[in-house]
């Protein structure tokens, strides 16, 4: 990678702020994601996780701050923002009469009436999802962790700046996720950026390149896995979640 003084954030969230009446969904929210890197933002339920994401992608205005995509406002320019993002929550689905192939075109030809650019975008997603044959089929005849790989790679076959995914591997078997792990990282390898949730703190540590902690509607801390492991003198992230969360939570 370039380094970070050369090159612009994929993602800048600028004190991103969101007022719900009596509550304070997101307050302040401030943190960027590079190009090519893996970001994870971690709390407990209602903490400001998908208030948060929902604002990023431009499904929820904020009260006050800003995101910008490759330099491209949230709030000013929200369609040149969707031009450069994909979100993917943890209840997609697809198409279930479809066969695999069919819905990856369906989904192209919303994507650009460009007939090559669709082309291109249907043999990448092939490529990543690594179902082969199986494409020929219903998704309705596909597991969970097939129909999971299918979105991952619709997701990603515009080559987004930025991949927003909720819990990509939610109940998924180890192997299933470790192939949608690995179909991530391959793609942060050649430089798109992510942005994670999960619960899942193994996967947290073992995919993500930095860390954000959120607990009601304030990010806490903000560091590589090891650096916030060492600052909390905890043996694994799954601690520093716990730390960081009875510490804020009791206040």
């Amino acid at each position: 990678m370039e380094p970070e003084s050369t090159r612009r954030p994929a993602l800048e969230v600028d004190g991103l702020t969101k007022q719900y009446k009596t509550v304070l969904a997101a307050n302040q929210v401030r943190f960027e994601v590079w190009p090519g890197e893996i970001f994870a933002l971690i709390g407990p339920n209602g903490a400001g996780k998908t208030t948060t994401i929902r604002m990023i992608s431009t499904l929820l205005q904020p009260t006050s701050g800003d995101a910008r995509v490759d330099g491209f406002s949230a709030v000013q320019e929200a369609a040149r923002v969707r031009e450069r993002i994909t979100y993917l929550p943890d209840e997609a689905g697809a198409y279930k009469n479809m066969t695999g192939r069919k819905y990856l075109q369906f989904m192209a030809a919303l994507f650009s009436n460009d007939r090559a650019e669709q082309k291109r975008c249907v043999e990448m997603a092939e490529e990543i999802c690594g179902l082969g044959a199986r494409l020929k089929e219903k998704i309705s005849s596909y597991s969970r962790g097939m129909s999971r790989k299918l979105l991952l790679a619709r997701a990603v076959m515009t080559r987004p700046s930025l991949a927003i995914l909720d819990e990509p591997t939610s109940g998924l078997d180890i192997l299933n996720a470790l192939e949608i792990r690995r179909m991530i990282q391959g793609l942060a390898d050649e430089g798109m950026a992510f942005l994670i949730s999960s619960h899942n703190m193994l996967e947290i540590e073992y995919l993500s390149d930095r860390v954000g902690i959120i607990s009601k509607g304030v990010l806490h801390c903000v560091g590589r896995p090891d650096e916030l492991k060492a600052s909390a003198g905890a043996k694994n992230l799954e601690e520093v979640f716990e730390k960081v969360v009875q510490e804020y939570e009791v206040r």
